[in-house]
């Protein structure tokens, strides 16, 4: 842990004239991550900022600074895994002049068709199929993009290029490689921009703030998020479901963006915005490939779930999962159900939820249930080793099935 945030944890918890003891008190935790991160210590986790940050009455972001970069593990298997997508995405450049296309037109349908088909997988927490084709999306995207230098054809080429982009931006933010998350996003975003389409640009913001909310840029995810919601908001009269969608989007973002970052009115102002949106849509509303959106009311009910465990109150996630009508399976087939992604990280809420109530049972069941029905995504889950770690403390010997999620998890390596 850097130096700078040891500084600024002491720096606001005298200014606040509260001693170590007191401040943990306050939070609600115990003083030993207190005391740690003021003696420049390592292990902290993000939610014991959320709360240090919530009982000193700052934003989280006030007190993270940058410190030195840890050494990077030599073996780290990604860098040959994704060896081929870092060439495609991030092509080495030349003075050289760029030289004429060449080849057979390019054929955009199927490309879109491709990324359509990869979109579905990715919803469908299927990583190991998308990482192999990604690279050939990738260099098909360029090459439409190349071979068409005006007209209508260049502003579908660079719409289908973004739409690929936006698929790899999300996809590396997944399995955690953020740099080059970083790269595509931006791509998209300015690929759709170039093609003056909004929306599509729009949508491409909503994966971008996904990426800096998991590498902790909350003030830059909650502006950039707000400032294209302007951008877009829909009209009163005549607005389409794309328009609701990627607007409603949007606001779930920045609501996530400031509800880490201790700002719970600005957090409940955007929830009551993508509610609205939500009402507006009135069911689950699908358009993977354009528009990156699958949005409606159980969709952002389960996101409002995220922003109790973030304050702590992990008794209203239980109590409103089993009382809010949106929550309830049963009315799936009037509302529309959420994405299995959604599904799967709301599954992850109440175990947390679980766990934090006294219910470690519970908690292990929805681990295993996750693990048995998309153990591709449940591995990259830190919040699950971490919700894994608090059940096993609880316990004296596990269980096979313990053992085997811990092991998937990579908790026993």
């Amino acid at each position: 842990m850097s130096d700078e945030l040891a500084d600024n944890l002491r720096k606001y918890r005298r200014a606040a004239g509260l001693s170590q003891e007191q401040l943990a008190h306050r939070a609600d935790i115990s003083v030993g991550p207190v005391r740690r991160i003021e003696q420049g210590g390592d292990g902290v986790r993000m939610e014991t900022l959320h709360a240090l940050a919530r009982a000193l009455k700052v934003k989280t972001s006030d007190l993270m600074a940058a410190g030195p970069p840890r050494p990077v593990k030599h073996d780290d298997p990604n860098s040959q895994n994704l060896r081929e997508l870092r060439i495609a995405l991030t092509p080495a450049p030349s003075l050289a002049p760029a030289g004429a296309p060449v080849g057979d037109e390019p054929d955009l349908r199927r490309l879109s068709r491709m990324t359509y088909d990869n979109s579905v997988l990715y919803f469908g927490d299927t990583y190991r199929s998308i990482a192999a084709e990604l690279p050939t999306l990738i260099r098909a995207a360029n090459d439409a993009v190349t071979y068409y230098d005006s007209g209508e054809e260049r502003v579908n080429a660079l719409v289908a290029r973004s739409q690929v982009l936006s698929l790899v931006g999300r996809y590396l933010t997944q399995i955690r490689q953020f740099d080059l998350a970083h790269v595509a996003a931006r791509g998209a975003i300015e690929d759709a921009k170039a093609a003056g389409d909004d929306l599509v640009a729009a949508s491409g913001v909503g994966g971008m703030c996904w990426l800096l909310m998991r590498t902790e840029r909350f003030d830059e995810a909650e502006d950039i998020a707000v400032a294209t919601m302007d951008i877009v908001e829909p009209k009163i009269m005549g607005a389409t479901p794309d328009e609701y969608a990627t607007w409603g989007g949007l606001a779930m973002e920045a609501a996530a963006a400031a509800a880490r970052n201790n700002r719970p009115k600005e957090a409940r102002a955007l929830r009551k915005a993508a509610g609205t949106a939500a009402k507006a849509v009135g069911r689950t509303h699908r358009n993977l490939l354009r528009h990156w959106s699958m949005f409606g009311p159980v969709t952002a009910t389960m996101k409002e779930l995220e922003d109790y465990m973030i304050t702590g109150d992990a008794r209203s996630v239980i109590r409103k999962s089993k009382e809010d009508p949106n929550l309830q399976e049963k009315q799936w087939k009037q509302l529309g159900g959420p994405s299995t992604n959604d599904g799967n990280r709301y599954r992850l809420d109440l175990a947390r939820a679980y766990v934090r109530t006294g219910d470690p049972t519970a908690a292990m069941e929805e681990l295993s249930h996750l693990d048995e029905i998309a153990p591709e995504w449940f591995r990259h889950q830190s919040s699950a080793a971490i919700t894994f770690e608090e059940i096993t403390k609880r316990r004296r010997t596990l269980t096979t099935e313990m053992r085997e999620v811990g092991a998937h998890l990579g908790v026993f390596t």
